[in-house]
């Protein structure tokens, strides 16, 4: 599933893109990666999406969908069981830069990616410059910048699938182990968008 917005940057001969990942941790849902190049005009206070609140975060990720050039991309829960979380996460990179790219049409300068590593050598597609940085999602504009796409773009996702799954309160933990989810996947057992590959989800299904 990819989201495409060309804007001003159509057009410039080489381009920095932003990327980075939500959902590394949750026991169901997608793992969710944005890739971005920032518009002229950037808009003030962006930061790691972890230390903006949601309605502060909800207000950047609209104006950054509207003024900046970006796509997203998602591995749904089967395919991050079958190649594990880290694979998983690198894929989502890769096709999220891929589409961007191919949109824009231009030279990539160089991939900025939050983290220790990157899906270079990793991924098959892979095939841009890239350069990890630790805490990037709070150093880097662009990187700040995907890390808010991501995560809203996850924590809409959550939301409609907690409509079709009520009993694990998606629309409150978006996922993640909280004490009410682990309790509702001892009541209900594993959903179709659990991971199963995650221990908590594992020893439920082995039971």
């Amino acid at each position: 599933m990819l989201g495409v917005t060309p804007g001003s940057k159509v057009g410039r001969e080489r381009v920095v893109i932003g990327v980075d990942e939500a959902g590394r941790g949750p026991l169901a849902g997608p793992v969710v990666a944005a890739a971005v190049v920032l518009g002229r005009a950037i808009p003030p206070g962006i930061d790691d999406s972890k230390r903006l609140s949601p309605t502060r975060r909800a207000s950047l990720d609209k104006a950054l969908r509207e003024g900046c050039d970006w796509a997203v991309a998602v591995v749904e829960p089967e395919e991050i069981d079958r190649v594990n979380i880290f694979m998983a996460t690198m894929l989502a990179m890769t096709r999220a830069v891929a589409r961007l790219t191919e949109v824009l049409g231009c030279e990539t300068q160089e991939v900025l990616i939050d983290g220790n590593l990157t899906p270079h050598g990793r991924c098959e597609g892979w095939c841009w410059p890239a350069r990890p940085i630790v805490g990037g999602d709070a150093l880097e504009p662009c990187i700040s910048a995907a890390s808010i796409i991501a995560k809203e773009w996850r924590d809409r996702l959550m939301c409609e699938y907690a409509e079709a799954h009520p009993h694990y309160g998606w629309e409150r933990n978006k996922g993640y182990g909280t004490a009410e989810h682990l309790e509702a996947l001892r009541l209900h057992g594993p959903s179709p968008l659990h991971r199963r590959s995650f221990a908590p989800v594992a020893q439920l299904v082995l039971i």
